[in-house]
């Protein structure tokens, strides 16, 4: 994309950490165009202060900055994996509303051979030892990892060659976090090397894999705007199997493969992974798990509920208290267009006062104004991931399979 005011900017999350804000300054000797994004999670008393020092430095750094804030989120288990949800879901809403179509991420290598091995010690099959992708393609945006192949060391010594400051999150050197157990773990510059190699090896066979899924998956597998997959009489393999139940629940993350693997060795209607594996007129599909969707949520433009569907209303609708929610049961026989009850059951509704007005995909509306309302299906990652994996960005050492300087 040209460097041009008139055109949408190139997106940044920046923690305030060494890899961020040096992402932001090599990005700054890159281009102008620019827009950072600083995510405050609210977990500890300082980071509002960190957030908003973290802004100042950026915009002192002639990159312009916008604070995001997260609400609701409390320490407990799971923490991080709850937060890291939330700060995906925060920066992809601020890049749509900026026009962003690239979010550069300063995911870095040591980052990467941690991933690796925390994959490696969860019994990850070879998807997960790809580590993390170069460039990953979600619905409404690209995440970049450009920084990938350096390390920690590096950009810290870039930064104090710069001259700049950052901010050290004290939750990265508490060892009742896993990655940073892992990383303390990972001291021999001969075991990160090994990992770095079984990422690009890992990479560029899950490419190969997910163009053999697409070209599988466009002969056998109907993936439907009503959210469920039409898998045909037999059940595909486990791979691409998993990349379905993805989409289906709406999952930034595949199901365990041991999970999938067994559920195709007992071949009959199941659960896993908030989706319901179901056999209807000799066919088999994915339809998402009843009790698993996510709560109404309201009905405003752009709205996503489920993680799955994102809503686009008339102007008249937006507010007054109407909901989005799923369907839910009783739906008339005459509405469903031959679809199962438990089908339809999962498909988005509008609701107000406590009654459902609208389902868009049944092209059903108690009201004339709700006639324009639409639902469109967009799981958070697509079924083959639609990502670049062990490709490096050209240097030497990475060409060659070798892990950069840690």
């Amino acid at each position: 994309m040209p460097d041009d005011p008139a055109l949408p900017p190139v997106g940044l999350a920046v923690s305030g950490g060494g890899d961020s804000l040096c992402l932001a300054w090599l990005a700054r000797q890159w281009r102008k165009h620019l827009l950072a994004f600083v995510v405050d999670h609210g977990l500890r008393a300082e980071s509002a202060e960190e957030a908003r020092l973290t802004v100042q430095r950026l915009e002192a750094m002639g990159v312009p900055a916008r604070l995001l804030t997260l609400s609701g989120l409390t320490k407990g288990p799971g923490i991080a994996e709850r937060a890291r949800q939330a700060r995906y879901a925060i920066l992809a809403q601020a890049c749509r509303e900026a026009g962003c179509l690239d979010l550069l991420l300063g995911h870095q290598a040591d980052d990467q051979v941690e991933t690796i091995r925390m994959r490696q010690e969860s019994g990850s099959g070879p998807e997960g030892l790809a580590g993390m992708g170069w460039v990953t393609a979600l619905p409404d945006v690209r995440l970049v990892r450009p920084l990938l192949g350096f390390s920690r060391q590096a950009l810290r010594n870039t930064l104090r060659q710069a001259g700049l400051v950052w901010v050290d999150d004290p939750s990265n050197e508490d060892l009742r976090a896993t990655r940073v157990r892992v990383r303390h773990d990972l001291q021999g510059q001969d075991t990160r090397q090994t990992l770095w190699k079984i990422g690009i090896e890992a990479g560029t066979a899950r490419m190969q894999r997910d163009a053999a899924r697409a070209e599988s998956l466009a002969r056998r597998v109907s993936l439907r705007p009503e959210g469920w997959a039409c898998l045909g009489p037999e059940l595909p393999d486990a791979e691409i199997l998993s990349g379905l139940i993805r989409a289906v629940g709406g999952l930034i993350y595949p199901p365990p493969p041991a999970a999938v693997a067994r559920l195709l060795t007992a071949g009959q209607d199941a659960t896993l992974a908030g989706v319901h594996l179901v056999r209807w007129r000799a066919e088999w599909f994915l339809v998402r798990e009843v009790a698993a969707m996510s709560a109404p949520v309201p009905a405003e433009a752009g709205a996503m509920w489920d993680n799955r569907f994102e809503c686009w209303l008339p102007s008249v609708v937006s507010g007054g208290g109407m909901l989005i929610g799923a369907a839910g049961p009783g739906l008339e026989r005459t509405l469903r267009g031959g679809w199962p009850a438990r089908f339809c059951a999962t498909l988005p509704a509008l609701w107000r006062d406590g009654q459902r007005v609208a389902v868009p995909h049944l092209g059903w509306w108690a009201e004339e104004t709700l006639k324009e309302a639409q639902c469109v299906f967009r799981p958070p990652v697509s079924v083959t991931g639609s990502g670049v994996y062990g490709c490096p960005d050209g240097n030497e050492a990475a060409e060659a399979g070798r892990a950069p300087d840690m």
